[in-house]
């Protein structure tokens, strides 16, 4: 069975951002992932995660400017990204966690190639730093509808930038959501880049609510995650369509139980 974790980005979020550690461990998750925390002292959210039990997974580099949403695959923007890359590795080291998603950033197609070259020469400079303090950096391709222009939006794309880096702390973010969106076939896909998957999200599509409506079978992959041994966590990054509690019941029959 997966191990579920709560995105506190995006559930509880009805609540203060401290707050949300202790919802999502009463609701019965022992994992969370945050996005851009970097407002509250990453010791306040540690101390949230040892008094209730829970593991932190990653958390967002910064989107940069607006409208860039990251700054990884930006020509020009070489320094400012090892900035961010700085501010993110204090603030997981410091609250306990273990990955960084690296947001790519939007790119015009004209200036693709150039970002490509950018992307894999920033992401080994990270990987080293970030290897140096035991963490793991995450890229996640990101479907063109929700984010157009964003640079990376496919697992396949993703696996051949992590090759070129040749940096082992460097993984795949794989979301069910932004794939099933991005071409479908969904576990054969997986099955294909699993040995660089390093995380899983999950949420309905097309709704992005919980997992327990639209188009994908949720509960064919979470057996089929097991039966390709994925031992990982699969995080709930969904906008609940409620009260964040009254919607977990997709989660009940797979372990997620209050405490």
């Amino acid at each position: 069975m997966p191990r579920f974790a709560a995105n506190i980005a995006y559930l509880f979020s009805e609540r203060p951002f401290l707050e949300r550690f202790a919802a999502a461990a009463a609701a019965g998750f022992s994992a969370v992932e945050g996005q851009f925390p970097y407002d509250t002292p990453a010791e306040a959210a540690r101390a949230e995660l040892e008094k209730h039990r829970l593991t932190m997974l990653g958390i967002n580099s910064e989107h940069g400017r607006a409208g860039e949403f990251g700054l990884a695959a930006l020509p020009g923007r070489e320094r400012d990204f090892e900035a961010q890359i700085d501010k993110s590795l204090a603030w997981i080291t410091g609250a306990g966690g273990s990955a960084i998603h690296c947001l790519a950033g939007k790119v015009p197609p004209e200036q693709r190639p150039a970002a490509e070259r950018t992307f894999i020469s920033n992401l080994a400079r990270a990987a080293d730093r970030a290897a140096a303090k035991n963490i793991t950096l995450l890229i996640e391709p990101i479907n063109p509808r929700d984010r157009p222009d964003y640079f990376l939006n496919r697992a396949e794309h993703a696996a051949d930038i992590i090759a070129k880096t040749g940096k082992p702390n460097i993984r795949i973010q794989f979301d069910f959501y932004h794939a099933q969106i991005v071409g479908g076939d969904l576990l054969r896909r997986f099955e294909q880049v699993q040995p660089l998957v390093g995380h899983v999200q999950i949420a309905a599509v097309p709704s992005r609510h919980e997992p327990d409506e639209g188009e994908v079978n949720y509960p064919e992959i979470y057996r089929a995650l097991d039966a390709l041994g994925y031992t990982g966590w699969v995080a709930a990054e969904y906008h609940p369509r409620g009260r964040t509690e009254d919607g977990l019941g997709w989660a009940r029959p797979f372990g997620v139980v209050p405490r």
